[in-house]
């Protein structure tokens, strides 16, 4: 069933940017509870508690008490963590809102499952658990809200699978998915095919030989050797002009 924390936290009466650094330097973060017949109220709480306390859940949808100090005046609020904004880099967190609750009205909040055990097919046959669903919505009563879903998957072998209508969920807690929904399966072991062996063809590379010309060969086409007793003209003997005269 879900733990009642108690949280403190005082009410923001400045908001945007230059006041949210403010109070980040005071090691504060901003929050908001919204919900309920009152309107949302901005807040600050202490980064190490809210910090603390996400550490020791197992899902960021946690039921707290909020224990809202406003000037001289204190009240006490019911509510879920409904969203945790956390730093990209570093991991911190940035903003949290709070949804106020009523104790005697039902309540909606994602509930993360957790696999217990170790598959059949996965210890005998080497076969693989998949868990194809993570977390479920669940609908019920403050008091009744589980922390988490954990199911049995030691039954479970190759080609075996649980679905959201094999849940075993608390009392009083009910949810809306599909109950065909596959949460695991037991999927059949990976085989490898061998890789084949290719067998390289050595071949002899072909080597090119210049050919050598052979004697009394034309060197070139238009570069034909004369014929025997043939005086081959010079190429370049001038034109001849009219006799000189004596």
């Amino acid at each position: 069933m879900a733990k009642q924390i108690k949280l403190m936290a005082q009410t923001r009466p400045q908001s945007g940017r230059s006041a949210v650094n403010k109070i980040k330097r005071q090691g504060l973060v901003p929050a908001v509870i919204y919900g309920g017949k009152d309107k949302p109220v901005n807040l600050q709480i202490s980064a190490r508690e809210i910090g603390n306390l996400l550490a020791h859940t197992v899902g960021e949808h946690v039921l707290v008490e909020l224990e809202i100090a406003d000037g001289g005046q204190v009240s006490n609020r019911l509510a879920l963590i409904q969203q945790v904004q956390h730093h990209p880099l570093k991991g911190g967190v940035l903003h949290v809102d709070f949804h106020a609750v009523n104790a005697n009205e039902k309540i909606h909040a994602e509930i993360p499952i957790e696999a217990l055990g170790e598959p059949t097919g996965v210890k005998n046959f080497g076969g693989i658990l998949e868990l194809s669903l993570h977390s479920v919505e669940v609908e019920c009563l403050p008091k009744d809200l589980p922390e988490i879903i954990r199911v049995d998957v030691t039954p479970l072998n190759i080609g075996d699978a649980l679905h959201v209508k094999d849940l075993q969920l608390p009392a009083g807690v009910v949810t809306r998915a599909n109950p065909e929904l596959t949460v695991a399966h037991v999927a059949a072991p990976k085989v490898e095919a061998e890789p084949e062996t290719a067998v390289a063809e050595i071949t002899q590379p072909e080597v090119i030989k210049e050919k050598k010309e052979e004697p009394g060969a034309a060197a070139a086409a238009g570069d034909k050797k004369a014929p025997a007793g043939e005086k081959k003209p010079a190429a370049a003997e001038k034109k001849a002009g009219p006799p000189e005269k004596k």
